[in-house]
């Protein structure tokens, strides 16, 4: 897990359940049959079923299913009809350009890897529902009792999934010895003395007549030596 990823994580809150090795499978159990199935709620935070009263919560899952569990959520509540309680089921993602080997392409990253939203009703049927989906490890929250997010941390996500400009990755770093693969320095090799993230590029100290010379570059124009 790089910085990034560690630095987004601590936008939510620490899930109850840490994660193990995936080996998930569905329960037989209908929500109907959940009355008789103790959901480790207690019974007076059960909220009333208002329309007033639908949140967002978090749901913690094994890093990188999370779009299996969207599948296997989704499919939960058309089968077992919960869609007047559960409404819909988000991983928060953002564009991202990766710069290779001198080629650049666009990969969708998750915000907070491990993680998936669910704009829900909290009732012990759609608590039921959600907990014992296929990948599902738990709900974020003070023990027993998933904690909704507030509208600021809402838009906060929201926000960051609809940044217009995506981020780069680049995959050197200052300090590293790159080489140049096109332009007049090609063949070139050299030691990264400066990265500038937004003008997307980077400058190489090359040995240039018997002396160290800056090169400014893009970043399609550098790999790593």
């Amino acid at each position: 897990m790089d910085a990034q990823e560690q630095d987004s994580q601590k936008d939510l809150p620490t899930s109850e359940t840490p994660a193990k090795e995936p080996a998930p499978r569905e329960r037989d159990a209908s929500p109907k049959a959940s009355s008789s199935i103790s959901s480790g709620i207690p019974s007076d935070e059960i909220l009333e079923v208002t329309t007033d009263q639908r949140s967002w919560y978090v749901v913690h899952c094994y890093s990188g299913y999370e779009n299996k569990v969207r599948h296997n959520l989704e499919q939960r509540i058309e089968t077992m009809g919960m869609k007047d309680k559960i409404f819909d089921v988000v991983i928060p993602t953002q564009e991202e350009i990766e710069v290779k080997d001198g080629k650049r392409r666009t990969v969708e990253r998750h915000v907070f890897p491990g993680y998936v939203l669910v704009n829900m009703i909290l009732t012990e049927e759609s608590w039921y529902v959600v907990r014992n989906t296929p990948g599902v490890t738990g709900f974020v929250g003070m023990g027993n009792s998933p904690t909704a997010l507030r509208p600021e941390e809402v838009a906060q996500i929201l926000k960051r999934m609809e940044a217009e400009a995506p981020t780069i990755k680049v995959t050197f770093k200052t300090g590293e010895r790159v080489r140049i693969v096109d332009g007049p320095f090609n063949d070139f090799r050299g030691t990264v003395s400066e990265i500038d993230m937004e003008r997307s590029k980077v400058r190489v100290m090359v040995n240039f007549f018997g002396r160290e010379t800056p090169v400014e570059l893009d970043f399609l124009q550098v790999e790593r030596a």
